[in-house]
């Protein structure tokens, strides 16, 4: 069973897929995270990467995940990257992942393509307020990846904001559940998990 979560940067998504893996056990669950498939960006000058634009898709190796996704699907395991935000490249090493009974898939353009949101059973999108997540999307930035506030309000005005108007929020018509509040709806988390151990009891 593949699930795919998405929403707007800061929303949740993390926070909601971690509770699922949590009520349905690490041992059930393979975790593929869209900030992973950032193209590798290393031969490029360092000047240069940090004015990519990497809210749109164009950023993403939307063709790797894809089919890495189709490898977990099919039953084989997949050699996920690692992604440096620092360096805005792949490190050289590589995370094992391996095929289980459910696949959540996370990022905020994971349904802008047809061909993934095609491959996924339950699509969640996590509806959040703008100033909620741009606070959140501040400190993470600034504790996980060594930004400025300046540097993130900078991109998140140039940026993130219209590019989550342009692709981001217009996505959530493919959402079969709109979550409000993300990890904090634990009403809506609960619904899905039974739904999800409902499909794995009859498989």
């Amino acid at each position: 069973m593949i699930i795919g979560i998405s929403g707007g940067t800061g929303s949740g998504k993390t926070t909601v897929a971690r509770k699922i893996i949590s009520s349905l056990g690490q041992e059930n669950v393979a975790y593929l995270q869209q900030d992973s498939y950032y193209r590798n960006l290393g031969d490029m000058p360092l000047d240069s990467r940090n004015r990519v634009n990497f809210d749109h898709p164009d950023a993403l190796d939307n063709e790797l995940m894809l089919n890495h996704l189709e490898s977990l699907r099919a039953g084989d395991c997949i050699q996920r990257p690692v992604y440096d935000f620092v360096t805005h490249s792949r490190k050289a090493e590589t995370v094992c992942l391996e095929p289980l009974p459910v696949i959540i898939v996370e990022g905020i353009l994971v349904f802008y393509d047809a061909r993934m949101r095609r491959l996924m059973d339950i699509k969640i999108f996590i509806d959040c307020d703008p100033d909620i997540r741009f606070i959140r999307r501040l400190e993470r930035d600034i504790r996980e990846r060594s930004r400025s506030v300046e540097s993130v309000i900078e991109q998140y005005v140039t940026t993130v904001r219209p590019m989550h108007l342009e692709f981001v929020e217009p996505s959530m018509r493919y959402a079969d559940i709109i979550l409000p509040e993300g990890g904090f709806n634990e009403v809506g988390i609960d619904l899905i998990t039974g739904k999800i151990r409902s499909f794995l009891s009859r498989s």
